[in-house]
């Protein structure tokens, strides 16, 4: 093998190297979002326990069947399980009509869908707005997860099961919200929001 050829063979290994790499910390922390154990995602996913150890400490090459597995048990996309970090800064522009709106039945709560695509299967986030009077009714998210509103403008209240909460500008509520919940506005003034969504496989340490 000349120069170049090792050369070539260093630069594939470190990259496989890399992709290895990122795939652990990955399955680790998903799982991790998860509460599950090593014996807990074996058993789910049919992967030895010994396997996804050594996969998470960087320890071998999985096979892809192996990797789509793990991306099941996961319920995560195997692009999800696979992608690796940007480290190159950037700057992304999303003008007004590039933004999808959402609205309840009664018309009266807007959703602008604010947030980034790439991070849509752990993170979501909107600007939202009611009217007096107006009602979102959401129905269960996946398991885990956790709703964050953000008063800006007006008040609004928040119903989980029995649970119910009010805040108003500059107030933040955090509520589960996998199971039915609603919010809305019961003042006499329109409403102003921020919302987050983090979903069941939010990166979470």
């Amino acid at each position: 093998m000349g120069v170049e050829g090792q050369d070539r063979q260093k630069a594939l290994e470190a990259g496989a190297a890399a992709v290895s790499g990122q795939l652990g910390r990955t399955v680790q922390r998903l799982r991790r979002a998860y509460n599950l154990s090593l014996s807990e995602l074996s058993e789910q996913s049919g992967v030895a326990k010994s396997i996804i150890s050594q996969i998470e400490r960087n320890e071998t090459n999985p096979t892809l069947a192996t990797i789509w597995r793990l991306a099941q048990a996961l319920d995560v996309s195997i692009e999800r399980v696979l992608q690796g970090a940007q480290d190159e800064p950037f700057v992304e522009k999303s003008s007004r009509g590039d933004t999808p709106i959402l609205m309840s039945e009664d018309g009266k709560c807007r959703l602008a869908i604010i947030g980034w695509i790439k991070t849509v299967e752990w993170l979501q986030w909107y600007d939202f707005s009611a009217e007096p009077g107006g009602v979102l009714e959401s129905e269960a998210h996946q398991r885990g997860s956790i709703e964050c509103l953000s008063v800006l403008e007006g008040e609004l209240e928040v119903q989980v099961g029995d649970a119910v909460e009010t805040a108003r500008a500059g107030e933040t509520l955090r509520y589960r919200c996998d199971r039915p919940h609603l919010i809305r506005n019961t003042s006499k003034k329109p409403a102003h929001a921020t919302m987050v969504c983090i979903l069941k496989a939010a990166v979470m340490e």
